[in-house]
């Protein structure tokens, strides 16, 4: 087992990340590869998909070569057991769990009308009782951890018409994630288990963000940042000390700001400016 204290970055701490696969959840990831950290990927691709590039098996490949100890696990977060194993796993795999990061999640963005309810309780199942589910399944490992920490993957909460009506379906379902932050930062406070939410300013150049606006211009798939600022957002937020930051709704930008960064450039496409950057949904 590796060091587990909170000096030294994320070396030796382990991290239990859902939908690390790829995009977000993979750049965690790998930010944290590179102090050394060990990462288990908790997702649900094993299988190589035509449509979107990255299995738990090429994560863990590009992890253990950035540095960390990866171990690829085939979890689907709206199933008890198999999140119940796989943290066990990954407590036996790596001598215990010291973050948790909440990042699987399901999207459509379409009104009541025109919303199937499967679809809607894919989102539902994913985005909030996922959430809830792996954050309550995780405390037993997180209460042994020198500085613990629960980060989600979720918008401010907000109670904006403008942010509910065009998609109430995804909306409830995302915002259900920030409702947990909300009732689990007060309910771990006094047991020092941080939880916080992290949401990006502009839009994240994903492949999944490709698919999702498919037919969309060239021109406006170019106006996004890199998955790498919510990674170094994400890395910053984890070394922070457990028991006086939690309960904050945290903005990439703003996160990075604080730890004296001001250029942001290297974040997104040289050729576009930060002004015709596209901003994220909530935000």
């Amino acid at each position: 087992m590796g060091e587990r204290g909170t000096s030294g970055g994320l070396k030796g701490r382990t991290l239990f990340i859902t939908g690390a696969s790829r995009g977000i959840g993979l750049a965690i990831a790998l930010r944290a590869a590179r102090d050394g950290a060990n990462v288990a990927v908790a997702a649900k691709t094993s299988e190589p998909n035509a449509k979107l590039p990255g299995t738990i098996h090429t994560a863990a490949a590009e992890i253990e070569a950035a540095g960390g100890k990866a171990l690829p696990l085939m979890v689907d977060v709206r199933d008890d057991e198999q999140v119940r194993a796989a943290m066990e796993r990954t407590a036996e795999t790596f001598g215990g769990i010291d973050i948790l990061v909440n990042n699987a999640s399901a999207i459509s963005l379409t009104p009541t009308v025109s919303t199937d309810m499967r679809r809607f309780d894919l989102m539902h199942g994913i985005n909030t009782r996922g959430t809830l589910l792996c954050s309550k399944l995780s405390l037993p490992y997180l209460e042994r951890a020198a500085n613990p920490h629960i980060l989600v993957l979720a918008p401010p909460l907000s109670l904006e018409p403008r942010w509910f009506a065009p998609h109430l379906p995804y909306s409830l379902a995302k915002f259900g994630m920030s409702l947990c932050v909300l009732g689990l930062s007060g309910e771990l406070r006094a047991r020092g288990i941080a939880v916080n939410a992290l949401w990006p300013r502009t839009i994240i150049g994903t492949a999944a963000l490709k698919i999702a606006m498919q037919g969309a211009p060239a021109e406006a798939l170019r106006r996004v940042r890199s998955p790498q600022i919510v990674a170094d957002a994400a890395y910053a937020i984890l070394n922070r000390d457990s028991r006086s930051f939690t309960g904050h709704f945290c903005i990439d930008e703003q996160v990075l700001r604080e730890e004296g960064v001001s250029d942001f450039s290297a974040y997104r496409d040289p050729a576009v400016r930060e002004d015709e950057l596209l901003t994220d949904l909530f935000v």
